[in-house]
């Protein structure tokens, strides 16, 4: 660890979620052990052994705990990510290889398990395929949890002994971190990897908390216990600040906290401009747990229902059944209000762990999605089953992602007709006009939005891939930040030929990307014709307040102009320019300090 001067330390990364925080770092342990060799006598041996069953056995009563707590608190298919690390204490091969170095080698319980589990995550490390790697991580935490009890000590950080409140810093935050956290007191997230985009963005707006990703060093250059006040808006971590930094860092909070109490007033009065344009705002959802959010921020329903968790980071595929009560409950929970399914996303970066896959070398640009969905028809029908099913209980619509043309929006019609028609064969119940979206998220989607507008009953667009697969631009990296510009003419003139599609056919347009957050962004896609935005929750207040406090007039003209300039910056500069004069008030919560 470098040695640190007296002086504060100021971080710069991405920001990735808005929001003040000032607190004590935690530092998510990656090597908490130092394990060394020790020899045992011969008549030991068979006690080393009985010490290794019962740590194992321990580990697994542990971690089941730790999956019915998370069960109660934020659903069943929320906590069945922890089967993964489960299945790890029932891997015979390596269990078997524990005892034999211990019964050969005379080695002690704790240093034997340590030789055979870095052995296993070395060979993982050294392959590319991301699916493996997180099976690497599932190895390394489960002999995280092992060695504890091996080595009787307590020293690994559960989440499910926390205490007040802390700001998480790690080099990255994996799914079931993520899950456990949600029911904790986490002030914040800091990462030394991510984008703006990244799953643990998502993750830090649905808890409300501010986040700042891609500091690529952070977990080096800050320790335990070190005060840190960090800036979501502006994505820097300072460490160790002056008692002037907290001072102003501590006014900023209360102006941002008397600003967020007066949005919050808006919770149940419409998003309409001072000139009556009206507009939609909805949630993104993922976890069962967020229901209350959504409620609490005044969201008009669920544009956007993510339903790779279901699929993730278990053992089996989901059942049918187990799909349709999911669905159902939160269509009856939202009712009146619609609920947008989108059907199975994953492939990229998301993996799906019952389904061997073929590596591939660009894998945004391979199998997943709506391809994956048509490779594996079987799983497909069943999802379709349980989403027809769960729409006779509520105002429910399909969404299919990453539709590149027509011809795969037919594909997936084709069999989603054929599941009605068992349906009704069976007598089972389902709304027979459900509506039929697609998400735009690539550009060959935005260039024919004309002909798919004919055969969709909506269109939303995902603006975090449709950027990454305009710019070619890595939205997952750090690294390529600069480069990922929402606000980049040629996206906007993919959106803005989108809606006219849309609107020439007669349906309405969503917006359910990161840039239906962002103040500045919204008001120009609201410009361009945007029907609805989709959002994480928190993010709702804000963006309503946005809207109300301007004249769509003003913001048409705004948007037409913003397509004239030539790069994103120009755009952004422009927009806020513009904004601020219109309304006094549309940032007043970014004052700086």
């Amino acid at each position: 660890m470098p040695k640190k001067s007296n002086k504060e330390i100021v971080l710069k990364g991405i920001a990735a979620a808005p929001g003040i925080a000032m607190g004590h770092a935690f530092l998510m342990d990656q090597q908490d052990f130092i394990v060394t060799e020790r020899l045992v006598l011969a008549e030991e041996v068979q006690i080393e052994v009985a010490r290794f069953e019962e740590a194992v056995l321990n580990t697994k009563i542990e971690i089941q705990l730790v999956k019915e707590k998370i069960a109660a608190k934020v659903g069943g298919p929320d906590a069945q990510i922890f089967d993964a690390h489960l299945l790890v204490l029932e891997d015979a091969m390596l269990i078997d290889e524990v005892k034999k170095r211990i019964l050969s080698e005379k080695l002690g319980a704790e240093f034997a398990f340590s030789q055979v589990l870095n052995r296993y995550v070395g060979i993982f490390d050294k392959i590319e395929d991301e699916y493996i790697k997180e099976r690497s991580a599932d190895v390394t935490d489960v002999g995280r949890r092992v060695l504890k009890h091996l080595m009787g000590e307590s020293r690994l950080h559960d989440f499910e002994s926390l205490l007040g409140e802390i700001i998480i810093v790690s080099h990255d935050i994996s799914p079931s971190d993520a899950v456990t956290m949600y029911s904790k007191k986490i002030l914040s997230f800091v990462t030394d990897v991510g984008g703006r985009t990244a799953h643990t963005a998502i993750i830090a707006k649905s808890l409300g908390v501010p986040a700042v990703l891609g500091l690529q060093d952070a977990t080096l250059r800050i320790s335990n216990q070190d005060y840190l006040i960090v800036d979501g808006r502006k994505g820097v971590v300072i460490v160790d600040p002056t008692e002037e930094t907290k001072r102003l860092y501590i006014k900023e909070k209360t102006k941002i906290a008397q600003y967020e109490g007066s949005i919050m007033n808006t919770r149940d009065v419409p998003a309409q401009t001072l000139d009556g344009r009206r507009v939609t705002l909805m949630a993104n959802f993922e976890m069962h747990g967020e229901i209350p959010g959504v409620k609490k921020y005044g969201a008009e329903g669920i544009g956007l229902y993510r339903t790779e968790f279901f699929y993730m980071n278990r053992l089996d595929l989901p059942t049918e059944d187990e799909q349709y009560e999911a669905y159902r409950t939160i269509a009856e929970a939202m009712a009146p209000h619609q609920v947008i399914i989108r059907s199975l996303d994953l492939g990229g970066d998301k993996f799906l762990s019952s389904i061997q896959l073929p590596k591939e070398m660009t894998p945004f640009l391979g199998s997943r999605a709506i391809r994956l969905c048509l490779e594996e028809p079987e799983i497909f029908r069943t999802q379709l089953r349980a989403i027809l099913r769960a729409s006779a209980h509520g105002n429910v619509a399909l969404m299919y992602p990453m539709i590149a043309g027509p011809g795969e929006l037919r594909a997936a019609n084709n069999i989603l007709k054929g599941v009605k028609e068992r349906l009704r064969e069976q007598g089972l119940q389902f709304n027979e006009k459900m509506p039929v979206g697609v998400m735009i998220e690539v550009p060959a989607a935005a260039m024919t939005a004309d002909r798919l507008a004919k055969e969709a009953d909506f269109f939303s667009i995902g603006t975090n891939d449709l950027i990454q697969y305009t710019l070619a631009v890595d939205r997952m990296s750090e690294k390529m930040a600069q480069f990922y510009e929402p606000g980049h003419p040629a996206v906007l003139r993919l959106i803005r030929r989108t809606i006219n599609a849309a609107h020439d056919a007669g349906i309405k347009v969503s917006v359910c990307g990161e840039m239906a957050s962002d103040p500045t962004l919204a008001m120009i896609l609201m410009g361009l014709g945007v029907d609805s935005f989709s959002m994480s929750p928190s993010s709702i207040p804000q963006i309503k307040r946005s809207v109300r406090s301007v004249k769509f007039a003003d913001i048409e003209e705004f948007s037409k102009e913003a397509l004239r300039l030539s790069t994103g910056l120009e755009v952004e500069e422009y927009m806020t320019g513009q904004l601020k004069k219109a309304s006094a008030e549309f940032y007043s919560y970014e004052a700086k300090p």
